[in-house]
């Protein structure tokens, strides 16, 4: 049996032949995008068209610009749309789905007119249906596409399509639809890439230029450092940069101009390509809906109830950021390429500077920097290169690095002053010390004029031990406001850097100490400071041993309440050395004030004491006399009893009197203590 296939590409459908632009510039970044530009000459009435991922188009379609090198207006800029397939085929009167067959297809086009070709005869009608059926030949089964046409006579007729050579919609219009749902499906097959087509509509030929943004691999940077076989300070060391960029565009950079850009600019993606669609609200006139009953209930008050408006919500806005692209991005540097070897190469067993020219022009763009390549480069897609753009002396220290989180042994290390000119992007360096591999490290960017430090090595000719020491805390200020006691007291810490060199040569060291939160320095003052360590510098004589203690003073606050001092505690404070005499005044006051105090409340205690004595003495007399009252003839020994019962008495009262005036001297005392402290201020 005989199936329609519709699954035919685009280009087979009618596909119109584009010019094509070819890539003429390319600019890398480091952020995940790249900036082009293609150029080419298109004749009058020819339209170009430019190929992209599809994933890309969100960042074309917010970058692309297209000029006229002529001043020529653009006639239009069209695109394949991402609409989903389902939603492009849902207005097509037919649907062809996987293994269709004709009977099945011709049967959803009831009333169209088709012809067909049945051997030399060629026949036309109106469909009236279509399907399969079955027959049964000598035990066999078998099965037959079948058309009923209705004929232009009125007759009825039926058609094995399996012995018709061509179907035809008489309809051109059916056709069409034919031909476009077929494009559509074709387009849905090519999920990879997405065509921009650009229209120059008059009679002249012109030269058009578009430039956009992509996503691209971001470029790399590597470094050779490569020391002479003078002592350090004597000559300077060539540093070679090599930048390493990936071509994963899908198109071909043939003799482009190349540029690779050392910076971060804001980048993002839009969803700019994926079609929108919004659900919109059903509105309808109240006058056309019908009216129906109405059930009102009773009424409870007889207030009216008032109803607010709710104020719609505020209208969302869309915000877009990003830098427009105006001008030339990446620029044209002057000049023809040179030739260039990559990598390093050994002579008599030393390595030597690469035999490079390297032609890259190397200029500020803002807060970036960018190096364009002279000469022009040629990168296949799905392949990477290697290109110098520095080599250059630069001035460079030998030095040692110390931090106490390398154990027992100093890095080899190197101050690098950027004296190129230019900024040098952040990336690996490989250290050649006197024609021999030294180590290798890793380096921030670093701006023109600035400086870093690396390390690419381990120095096992020094060692290095620590020793930490603290002292007594110290008071270091004395405040007092309204009875409260502000003291600032430090506490010393020291801690000592033992260096021992034994090689039989000098070096310089520097020490990482940590900068830690409440600490200050004390002695020597570091040569930089980072954001979280100070740098000090040591120099080391041959087979030397140096000592280098660093002193921190950390500061601590201390409040205290006077009030609940004791005038001993007072007097402690009394004889800090760094109260004023202001102060040492007003705290001798207060001592003074808080003794009569204590003195008050001793006596309180001790007459409280005395009277809790005489209180027991006066309850045994009064058990003594009631005892011997029931005794005969002891009535002279119960008169002994009453006169001292009256005594404890008289003392009694005389204590409370005491009492009283105790409480009362409190009382005063204590106010006069509150209104000295609330007036003493130093």
């Amino acid at each position: 049996m005989r199936k329609l296939r519709f699954c035919l590409p685009l280009a087979i459908i009618g596909a119109v032949f584009a010019a094509d632009l070819p890539v003429r510039e390319v600019v890398l970044y480091k952020h995940g995008v790249g900036y082009f530009e293609r150029s080419g000459e298109l004749k009058a009435g020819e339209t170009a068209r430019l190929d992209f991922k599809a994933e890309d188009m969100n960042d074309v379609l917010k970058s692309l610009t297209v000029t006229d090198r002529a001043g020529g207006k653009i006639g239009s800029v069209r695109y394949d749309a991402s609409e989903p397939l389902e939603k492009r085929l849902e207005d097509f009167p037919f649907a062809v789905g996987n293994e269709l067959s004709m009977a099945a297809f011709l049967d959803q086009m009831k009333g169209a007119r088709v012809e067909l070709k049945v051997g030399a005869e060629t026949v036309a009608g109106a469909i009236v249906s279509a399907r399969t059926v079955k027959s049964t030949d000598k035990d066999q089964t078998a099965e037959r596409e079948i058309a009923v046409l209705l004929m232009d006579s009125g007759d009825l007729r039926t058609f094995d399509l399996a012995s018709a050579t061509t179907v035809k919609f008489s309809d051109p219009k059916l056709a069409g639809l034919l031909k476009d749902y077929l494009a559509v499906l074709g387009q849905a097959h090519s999920k990879d890439r997405r065509s921009i087509y650009i229209d120059s509509p008059g009679g002249a030929a012109r030269e058009l230029f578009a430039r956009y943004m992509t996503p691209a691999a971001v470029w790399k940077s590597s470094y050779r450092l490569l020391f002479g076989d003078k002592e350090p300070g004597q000559t300077e060391p060539t540093l070679e940069g090599w930048a390493i960029v990936d071509n994963t565009s899908g198109d071909d950079w043939i003799n482009v101009q190349l540029s690779v850009v050392s910076g971060k600019p804001i980048s993002f993606i839009t969803e700019l390509y994926q079609p929108r669609y919004v659900d919109r609200p059903h509105a309808e006139l109240a006058e056309n809906r019908a009216v129906g009953p109405q059930v009102f209930e009773g009424a409870i008050t007889g207030s009216v109830s008032s109803f607010a408006r709710a104020a719609p919500p505020p209208a969302a806005r869309e915000t877009r950021a990003g830098a427009a692209l105006g001008g030339t991005i990446g620029g044209v540097a002057a000049g023809s390429g040179g030739g260039f070897g990559g990598g390093t190469y050994r002579v008599g067993g030393n390595v030597s500077d690469s035999t490079i020219v390297s032609t890259a022009e190397g200029r500020e763009s803002g807060e970036l920097f960018e190096y364009s390549f002279a000469g022009p480069v040629t990168v296949k897609k799905g392949e990477s290169a290697m290109l110098p753009f520095l080599q250059q002396k630069i001035k460079t220290r030998k030095l040692l690095i110390y931090s106490e989180n390398f154990g027992l042994h100093p890095m080899d290390a190197a101050e690098i002053t950027n004296t190129t000119g230019k900024t040098l992007d952040g990336g690996p360096i490989t250290v050649y010390d006197a024609g021999s591999y030294a180590g290798e490290a890793l380096v921030e960017t670093v701006r023109a004029g600035d400086k870093r430090l690396i390390s690419y090595g381990v120095d096992l000719g020094t060692r290095v031990t620590t020793k930490f020491d603290s002292n007594a805390s110290v008071v270091r200020e004395l405040h007092l406001h309204r009875g409260i006691l502000d003291a600032k007291s430090a506490v010393e810490e020291i801690k000592t850097y033992t260096i021992r060199n034994v090689d039989g040569k000098a070096k310089t060291l520097i020490i990482e100490h940590p900068e830690r939160p409440g600490y200050k320095l004390l002695s020597q003052a570091p040569i930089e400071t980072t954001s979280n360590a100070y740098r000090f510098e040591v120099k080391l004589g041959a087979t030397a041993t140096e000592t280098f203690p660093v002193r921190e003073e950390r500061v601590f606050d201390q409040t205290l309440s006077v009030s609940n001092m004791t005038p001993d505690v007072l007097a402690t404070w009394v004889q800090n050395k760094v109260l004023t005499d202001n102060g040492r005044r007003q705290l001798d006051q207060l001592a003074a004030k808080k003794r009569e105090i204590a003195e008050n409340d001793a006596a309180v205690k001790r007459a409280d004491s005395d009277l809790s004595e005489l209180s027991q003495d006066q309850q045994r007399t009064r058990q003594n006399i009631e005892s011997l009252n029931k005794v005969s003839g002891q009535q002279e020994l119960v008169q002994q009893y009453a006169h001292q019962l009256a005594s404890i008495e008289t003392k009694m009262a005389g204590l409370r009197d005491t009492q009283g005036r105790l409480r009362t001297t409190k009382t005063r005392l204590e106010s006069e203590l509150a209104a000295m402290m609330e007036k003493m201020d130093f």
